[in-house]
């Protein structure tokens, strides 16, 4: 393949190198552009790096795996829906396409938010600890969203520098730009949206801790009078006058029964139940 092309395809080791000289630069094969693109395996996204080798007369990408991306232009183009005239507008297409990808990604992420947004703060049935782990899935998809966009930026700024002579292309490109940096407000919006909620479901499942342990105190302190009036009277020492009293044991039943209703009556009437 090196030697039909004539020029030296990087190994995927080097693809993955994520030092900036590395990414984007010239030499005598073509203009080199290494980006990021987005995946999906197991319900979580991933990023995967593609070389792209652009040549007065090809565009040369090297990447491991197929991408969806990929797949979505081949249709395109079959369909006849790619208007690229030379390799330079290949690129450029498929930055453009990237970029719409992330659009609708994001779009999806929204949907997805508000969802776990209705189950956090309107549904009193929900499983909170099922919603921090959706929040946490949502919070990683969206941070590798923007990592994809913000390596986009720096693709485009090379390449604006590079296709000095393409004057249409050059245009599309400023234009992909100001589409990124929308989305990536966008994704600042949907960060902010995640903390929101991951901060009110971690103080709702503090709220329902508090609460389990305000009723055990509570019936610490209701049960606390009896028991101390069960202790007196099971002691076992000789002159105790009570026990031999005829309505003793009555009256001891009653009296640990009025010391645990009377804090229960009080707790009840200061609303603290």
């Amino acid at each position: 393949m090196q030697g039909l092309l004539k020029t030296d395809v990087p190994e995927l080791d080097d693809v993955e190198e994520i030092e900036a000289s590395a990414r984007c630069f010239v030499d005598q094969a073509g203009i080199h552009v290494h980006s990021l693109f987005l995946t999906q395996a197991d319900g979580r996204h991933t990023t995967v790096s593609v070389a792209c080798i652009l040549q007065r007369n090809c565009l040369i990408t090297v990447r491991e795996g197929e991408l969806a991306d990929f797949r979505l232009l081949r249709m395109r183009a079959r369909r006849g829906q790619v208007e690229a005239l030379d390799p330079s507008g290949l690129l450029v297409t498929l930055l453009e396409q990237k970029v719409e990808n992330h659009a609708d990604g994001l779009e999806d992420l929204h949907r997805q938010l508000e969802e776990v947004s209705y189950l956090v703060l309107e549904d009193e049935d929900s499983e909170l600890d099922e919603a921090i782990n959706r929040l946490a899935r949502l919070e990683d998809s969206n941070g590798k969203t923007r990592l994809c966009l913000m390596d986009t930026q720096r693709n485009i700024s090379f390449l604006l520098r590079h296709l000095s002579k393409e004057g249409e292309l050059r245009e599309t490109l400023r234009e992909i730009n100001r589409d990124i940096e929308t989305l990536m407000s966008h994704t600042t919006f949907l960060f902010d949206k995640i903390n929101f909620l991951m901060d009110s479901t971690q103080g709702f499942i503090n709220i329902e801790q508090n609460q389990i342990i305000k009723i055990f105190s509570i019936a610490a302190v209701v049960f606390l009078p009896p028991t101390l009036v069960a202790s007196i009277y099971g002691m076992n020492f000789v002159h105790m006058p009570e026990l031999q009293w005829q309505f003793a044991y009555p009256g001891a039943i009653g009296l640990m029964i009025l010391a645990g209703i009377a804090p229960y009556w009080y707790f009840k009437r200061k609303g603290w139940l």
